[in-house]
């Protein structure tokens, strides 16, 4: 279909007030479009999906502990009191900042939408290292495709080897790698083992769940590397309790349906040895790469890219040459800013209140630099347990927590950034089953989540086809 300019109107059919446009509808384009709810200004938010995703508790849809529309509300419904707000949903193809339009895509219609402030918060995707087609076979856990796709894939390996009379073969099932030693990669390796030795303990006839192996590998020499020291080592022996291997500098060369292929360091001079894992259920959390939107910035101007495609910004969170261009959140690298929620929200804070000061005449050098206010970092391990590092204002110490009450303020943190008074009150009803019973109420999967994955891609693959035959 032709293109159709998005933008609000007076009455004349003029632009009635100063546009600004967020790409995406995660912690930072819900908090810029909240944040400007009350100026005099016209909204609009051009996103991908649906539905305000919060991703620290995916690897919990996956486990089946909560379902996804606990962490995934409609955006459209969480800001529907904001009359200045306009919602596209799309998939952003191009951004002509010398135009000052925004083009996005839904199936075959396309969109263009002018601005004249843009703040750019796309996030990040998976990042396999130049081996994509590891996606096919370990996926990552970036989206709610992915949870519900791994839940399938979790689950159904148990079925599989329920049914399975080779002995091989049942081993290959019940054997779970976790790619990558990260808050993810631990969160869902403690998940998997409790999940096998506790909710599903009993519930087959010819396997013994229990028995399970859950392994963690990550070419780093410790779990939890942005903690390190203490909260690593008391991570890494909680997982071995639970049963989770945890193999260290181990690097994955190789990946096929039925199981991977490992390099672990060398420590005797020899180059190092590969040996091979057989598992069919892997899971990817080793790295991610930012929204390719960045290099549709560093193309029509000098702002650079660092090695995970971030986009270099400005110490406003601007890109050179264009003070309305402002870069927040997974996409942005600033130096010392993590890779969390905290980072993309105060982000579109500090952009949204430049493009206040903007309207009311300050000049775009009176801007100070963005200042990140580090809250410190949490990572759950299993039931009662986590870790915790928090800054001590004014200083450079930090305040390190591990058991019982990290987890406490993990759950109390995490329940009080969902949105919605719902969401909140329904997790913690299944948090609190979950974790006094055992049981998860969302073990329910089907063959469409599972192979969904592949099947968009062979209809991609056709779809192609037919348009070069033609």
């Amino acid at each position: 279909m032709s293109a159709k300019a998005v933008r609000p109107t007076d009455a004349a059919g003029t632009p009635a007030r100063h546009h600004v446009v967020v790409i995406g509808s995660g912690f930072g384009g819900l908090t810029a479009a909240r944040e400007l709810a009350k100026t005099d200004v016209d909204v609009t938010v051009i996103a991908k999906t649906t539905h305000h995703l919060f991703q620290p508790l995916l690897y919990q849809v996956a486990t089946g502990i909560i379902s996804e529309g606990q962490i995934a509300p409609p955006f459209r419904v969480v800001r529907r009191k904001q009359k200045n707000l306009t919602v596209v949903l799309g998939e952003v193809e191009d951004i002509d900042i010398a135009g000052k339009t925004v083009t996005s895509r839904l199936l075959e219609r396309v969109t263009t939408t002018p601005y004249d402030s843009i703040i750019i918060a796309a996030g990040a995707g998976q990042s396999y290292f130049g081996n994509d087609r590891f996606a096919e076979f370990a996926p990552g856990l970036k989206t709610i495709d992915d949870a519900l796709e791994l839940r399938g894939r979790i689950l159904g390996a148990f079925e599989q080897a329920e049914l399975s009379d080779d002995e091989e073969e049942r081993d290959r099932l019940l054997t779970f790698v976790v790619v990558g030693a990260g808050a993810t990669g631990v969160e869902m390796a403690g998940q998997i083992a409790e999940m096998a030795r506790k909710t599903l303990k009993g519930t087959f006839r010819n396997i013994d769940s229990t028995t399970a192996r859950v392994i963690l590998l990550d070419g780093a020499p410790v779990v939890l590397p942005p903690y390190g020291g203490k909260l690593s080592q008391k991570a890494a022996e909680k997982l071995a309790k639970l049963g989770v291997e945890v193999q260290l500098g181990a690097m994955v060369v190789d990946m096929d349906y039925d199981g991977l292929v490992v390099k672990d360091a060398d420590t005797s001079g020899s180059g190092g040895t590969t040996r091979r894992i057989e598992s069919q259920c892997k899971v990817w959390s080793a790295g991610v790469a930012a929204s390719p939107l960045g290099k549709l910035l560093a193309a029509q101007s000098e702002v650079e890219l660092d090695r995970a495609g971030r986009v270099k910004v400005l110490p406003d969170l601007t890109i050179p040459g264009h003070p309305n261009v402002f870069v927040v959140g997974d996409m942005a690298f600033v130096d010392g800013v993590p890779g969390m929620a905290q980072g993309a929200i105060q982000g579109a804070r500090y952009a949204t209140d430049a493009i206040k000061a903007g309207l009311s005449g300050a000049p775009v050098e009176s801007r100070k630099p963005f200042s990140y206010w580090d809250k410190g970092s949490m990572a759950t391990i299993a039931r009662f347990s986590a870790v915790a590092q928090i800054p001590i204002p004014g200083t450079k110490k930090k305040i390190e927590l591990a058991g019982f009450l990290a987890w406490l303020g993990w759950l109390f943190l995490h329940l009080m950034y969902l949105v919605g008074h719902r969401s909140r009150f329904t997790t913690f009803i299944d948090w609190t089953l979950a974790f006094t019973t055992r049981s998860r109420s969302q073990l329910a999967i089907t063959e469409q989540q599972v192979f969904g994955r592949t099947a968009l891609q062979q209809l991609e693959q056709r779809s192609g086809e037919g348009k070069e035959v033609a």
